[in-house]
């Protein structure tokens, strides 16, 4: 069919540059316009032209890390599962999930994070690192094989809800926008909500959120603002907990305890002498010398533990308030047990906390903020006694993962409240 009709294009063209020249017209500018309307549709015809495989090919976009988006790796790997063939495009700042590495139908193609762009001013720096990130993803997303599907994360949202629509748009795939939270909601934690780029960004964000074809999100809650103050029709995708969430057995704890005390003393024993000895000992757990059987500790600590990307959505003074009044009450006489607090992840203000945390003074509570291999992290959640989330959501709307991890290894949660 397209190649009928380029036939037809063809051959009308050729019959107004004939007429024109017999009439004894000008046919300088008509053949101006008849090259470039035929380059054109010749592009569109390119960027349009489909293969036997084309239906079972989903790009799932992140304009983030892959190894920190969690959802859109399961995404990706449910996608596979059901024979579709996944580009997985986004950040390649933490390792993804073995199980996604492991797929042959998912491919992953890294984009560069624009840094170290520095021309004038903090605006126009923003600026021209949203044009540079513009064409990168432009291009990526035109010179690949044609998808049937393009299934972006949003936020972050800037520029790339307009990039992904435009390319839908001129290649005809379906554009599916999956909403975890507002992106302006986020800017507007360090900037403020009347901040002149907060309310770009909001605009921005309300136009062309309206052209996706289909919309996925994460609670009822904003399924239902998005009707309400959007005019999106949404479809409420909770999240589940992957099959790597479960409790662990006492095995797989010591063995991830013993990796851990390799690194961080809070794990290791402190009767621990020797290699010998740390390899049959952590604070937690000890391996038996005889049978190998594996035991804890009957005056263990407790394990808290609390994932995060330290942003300005979680307050974690809150935490470390907590935990120094909990050394008090062990100061006071109380029978507590001691802790070991265990908070993981990257992101901005872990260097800031991590003074605040070193400036403490606690005999009692070990805290330690490592960073976990993606396969490490549901046998730390299943290894443990309390979990812990402290995510304020900027829009009030989204839902904590991390709660929902914890659900799936049975770890009663302390949380902020939130709205499913």
């Amino acid at each position: 069919m397209e190649y009928q009709g380029s036939l037809v294009i063809i051959s009308t063209c050729l019959v107004l540059l004939v007429s024109c020249f017999l009439a004894g017209l000008d046919v300088t500018l008509p053949v101006m316009y008849v090259t470039v309307a035929a380059v054109l549709w010749l592009c569109w015809g390119w960027l349009r032209q489909r293969d036997g495989g084309t239906h079972q090919r989903v790009c799932v976009l992140v304009l983030g890390d892959i190894g920190r988006s969690p959802r859109m790796q399961y995404h990706a790997l449910s996608l596979s599962k059901h024979g579709y063939q996944v580009t997985l495009v986004g950040f390649l700042g933490s390792r993804p999930h073995q199980g996604v590495l492991d797929k042959k139908k998912i491919q992953i193609v890294a984009i560069s994070e624009v840094k170290g762009l520095q021309v004038g001013p903090k605006l126009v720096t923003y600026a021209m690192k949203v044009v540079v990130q513009s064409l990168q993803l432009l291009r990526l997303l035109l010179t690949m094989k044609l998808q049937a599907h393009l299934l972006m994360q949003n936020p972050p949202g800037l520029p790339g809800i307009a990039v992904a629509w435009l390319v839908c748009a001129l290649r005809g795939t379906t554009f599916i926008i999956d909403w975890h939270n507002y992106g302006y909601t986020i800017m507007a934690l360090s900037l403020g909500a009347a901040h002149p780029v907060v309310r770009l960004a909001k605009w921005y964000e309300h136009l062309f959120g309206r052209l996706s074809t289909l919309n996925l999100c994460v609670t009822n809650a904003m399924k239902d603002d998005l009707q309400k103050n959007w005019g999106i029709e949404a479809t409420t995708l909770h999240d589940r907990p992957a099959s790597v969430f479960g409790k662990t057995s006492l095995s797989l704890q010591h063995e991830l305890f013993c990796r851990l005390a390799n690194t961080y003393p809070e794990f290791q024993h402190p009767g621990s002498v020797g290699e010998e000895t740390k390899a049959e000992t952590t604070v937690f757990t000890v391996c038996g010398p005889n049978d190998g059987s594996v035991t804890l500790w009957r005056d263990r600590p407790a394990l808290l533990v609390s994932s995060t990307s330290w942003t300005e959505d979680e307050d974690f003074s809150i935490l470390l308030k907590a935990l120094e009044e909990y050394e008090g009450y062990i100061r006071g006489g109380s029978l507590l047990p001691s802790l070991v607090c265990v908070i993981t992840g990257k992101g901005p203000q872990k260097e800031h906390y991590r003074k605040l945390i070193d400036s403490l003074h606690l005999d009692h509570v070990k805290i330690c903020t490592p960073w976990l291999e993606a396969e490490d992290y549901p046998l730390l959640l299943g290894s443990s006694d309390l979990g812990v989330c402290l995510h304020k959501s900027s829009s009030g709307l989204d839902l904590p993962m991390k709660v929902v991890d914890m659900f799936g290894c049975c770890l009663p949660v302390c949380a902020i409240s939130f709205n499913w």
